[in-house]
């Protein structure tokens, strides 16, 4: 099997479109620590992307600011640009959470304080020889961060159309930062695949990058969720089990156990790319709607 892909993978032009940070803020007094009423997993569960992405979306930016002198191709490069900007502001956004459920009884230190152990000690930057020992490690991270975007697109995807979390009265502030981050991670969910394919390709190096991303996100994912549910001061004896995941999925509160496990041959295929996976004009949509990225529009515009 060869490490290359015969030819690279045909975008869908139509779903490009310039990138560019909206200056969002979130106002979070008014939210209960149980945000989607009556149901502490599904809450818990999504809690998780509030210890994860600070540190995760911070360590997206420093890899791509390394890689940005290799890209040679100008459209894409105004791409990383606009990524960057996103992805700094998603990981703002989530860390501004944080002192709200320790507010509310949470302390989430000693579960990010692992996480950022994670991205800046174990993935971060090595004392390597520079040349080709260099040049793999950042292939590496770069890899892996496609995989990764691969299911944060995924997820994107999923909550602009999780409509049961709208009946089942969810908070309006946390649904819209998540489906805020969600449009924008709709929005840029080709960026990080096409730079992966623009400095490397290589398909073994993507596969092998995607089985070490989707095991290192199953294990940390349960594992928030746990932490979360044994440290929730409103519950007694509270717990996070795949059955709890399986049903939410069933319910429609949290993405199907058999979505997820349907999109790993569809990044594995070599013909992968991610513009034919969600909606551009659906995130745009959500975007002209959302009421902090409009509040963020109109700040810009100094109308406000």
């Amino acid at each position: 099997m060869s490490n290359t892909q015969s030819r690279a993978p045909e975008p869908v032009a139509s779903e490009h479109i310039p990138l560019k940070a909206r200056n969002v803020s979130f106002s979070w007094e008014n939210t209960p620590l149980h945000w989607l009423p009556g149901d502490p997993f599904t809450t818990h569960t999504i809690n998780v992307l509030h210890l994860l992405l600070p540190a995760g979306e911070r360590w997206f930016v420093h890899v791509y600011k390394q890689v940005l002198p290799l890209i040679r191709d100008e459209r894409l490069r105004a791409d990383v640009i606009g990524f960057i900007g996103q992805e700094a502001m998603h990981s703002q956004a989530h860390d501004e959470v944080l002192p709200h459920l320790k507010e509310q009884g949470l302390d989430p230190t000693p579960y990010t304080a692992q996480v950022d152990w994670l991205f800046e000690k174990l993935l971060g930057d090595r004392t390597l020889p520079p040349g080709r020992a260099s040049r793999w490690w950042l292939m590496e991270r770069v890899a892996m961060i496609a995989a990764i975007e691969h299911y944060t697109a995924f997820l994107g995807d999923w909550v602009l159309n999780a409509g049961e979390l709208d009946r089942r009265g969810a908070d309006p502030t946390m649904l819209d930062l998540l489906r805020w981050h969600g449009a924008e991670e709709v929005e840029h969910r080709s960026v990080a695949f096409e730079v992966f394919m623009h400095v490397d390709g290589g398909y073994r190096r993507r596969a092998r990058t995607w089985a070490t991303a989707f095991g290192a996100l199953v294990f940390l994912w349960q594992r928030g969720a746990r932490f979360f549910m044994e440290n929730d001061p409103t519950l007694v004896d509270g717990k996070a089990t795949f059955k709890d995941f399986h049903r939410s999925g069933r319910a429609g509160t949290l993405p199907s156990t058999g979505a997820m496990i349907r999109s790993i041959p569809r990044y594995l295929s070599r013909s992968y790319h991610p513009s034919r996976e969600g909606s551009t004009e659906q995130a745009v949509a959500y975007l002209a709607s959302s009421p902090a990225a409009r509040a963020a529009l109109a700040a810009e515009k100094g109308t406000v």
